[in-house]
Formats: C-alpha cells, structure tokens, sequence
C-alpha cells in the first residue's frame, strides 16, 4: 500500500482538482459521485433552490468548499447559504443547509465524519439523500435521522422540499 503525500493547504486552495477533492489535514480524499442518480438529484435540489432563490431568500451552490476547520475543507453536494452571505471563493462560516447525496460506494463512517465537521462549524441543517434507497435522513452529531415524513424542511423559513416530488422527477430523467 502506498502511503500518502501530505500537501500543504495553500496548494490545495491553489490547485483546480476535476473532480474537486475534500481536504483533511492535508491528505487528498476522493469524493464518490459521477453516478446518474446522484448527478441527477444534485441538479434536482439545485433548481429546486434556484427556482425558490428569492421567497426562500438563499443562494444555493453545488461542490463549494467549505472551511470547516483550519486544515479541513469538506465540499458538501449542495450547499444553501443566505442572499445576504459574503461571496467568497470558500465558505468559512456556517452555510444555512448542506446536502450531501449518497452514492452506492458511500460510507456512514465517513459521511458521520463530515456532518460533525460541519456541525461543529455550526451548520444546524444537515441533509442526507439516498436515491438508491429513496430515503432521506436528518443527520447530527447524534446520527442519522430517517426522514418520519416526506418532507424536510428548515424551521423559521419557508423553505420545504418533497421527496417524493425530487424521486419523481428523478424517474422522468
């Protein structure tokens, strides 16, 4: 097994990576994702937030970095911050919501990593996306939350999303 080359965080911030990699403590993690189903509900959640931008007063941002800790920068599938947030190349405070949708080869273990990364920062709305399973969970530092009912949503907004609505138009892809 060959062992990993640290790299400095100024030349991660530097380097233009295709796919964008998360960043921990100076070790390269490779992201899954370029699967359908995962592309497909990204772009699903994105216009869903793009479409609702203004009553929903948010920018929503896909495969953004996120500072989550001086030598940590994770980047969440979707990320929502508010209108009136910095337009920053990286986010370093705590985004309104991160999405992360899972992909076959995903792993609790490592996704409980990232959302007490992003907890700790304090992003309060965390979300997790199966479309394999078609379920959604509510995660924190205590776990993952199945989804009781279809819909998530984020208290004291009117923001609210559907799942079965974001399953259907996956189906018409």
């Amino acid at each position: 097994m060959a062992s990993s080359v640290l790299i400095p965080v100024n030349e991660y911030l530097q380097t233009i990576y295709h796919p964008d990699r998360d960043y921990v403590d100076g070790e390269l993690k490779e992201r899954n994702m370029g699967e359908q189903p995962h592309a497909s509900v990204q772009a699903i959640l994105a216009g869903i937030f793009r479409d609702h931008r203004l009553d929903w007063n948010v920018r929503v941002l896909t495969e953004l970095r996120v500072q989550t800790k001086p030598t940590r920068y994770r980047i969440p599938d979707v990320c929502v911050l508010h209108r009136s947030d910095p337009k920053d190349r990286i986010v370093t405070w705590a985004p309104l919501l991160c999405i992360e949708i899972l992909s076959e080869e995903d792993r609790l273990q490592e996704l409980q990593t990232k959302v007490d990364e992003f907890a700790a920062m304090g992003v309060q709305h965390i979300w997790i996306i199966d479309p394999w399973q078609r379920v959604g969970y509510i995660a924190s530092t205590q776990g993952f939350i199945k989804l009781a009912q279809d819909t998530f949503s984020v208290a004291g907004t009117p923001i609210e999303l559907s799942l079965t609505q974001i399953f259907a138009e996956l189906d018409e892809d």
